[in-house]
């Protein structure tokens, strides 16, 4: 990778939004843990994703086409699509 390449590329990675998991935010994921009944990091996951504002997350760890609140599942290696 080239000097301007990799410039490039940690400009971008430095433009993402951070999202930083507080007690508030791992209070919620326990309550997601418990509604959905699915395990406290991919709860913690979801509400992070959540409070960045995503709509959807990619996993393949989760079921796809499934809302966890406002966000949701897709898996990136089935040919699903998002439901509005």
């Amino acid at each position: 990778m080239s000097t301007s390449e990799l410039r490039r590329a940690i400009e971008d990675y430095l433009s993402w939004e951070i999202v930083v998991n507080d007690g508030a935010s791992v209070l919620e994921a326990l309550e997601m843990e418990q509604r959905f009944q699915i395990s406290f990091w991919d709860a913690l996951i979801i509400q992070a994703a959540e409070s960045a504002g995503a709509e959807v997350l990619y996993s393949n760890d989760l079921s796809t086409g499934q809302k966890y609140g406002s966000v949701q599942v897709i898996n990136p290696f089935t040919n699903a699509r998002r439901t509005k």
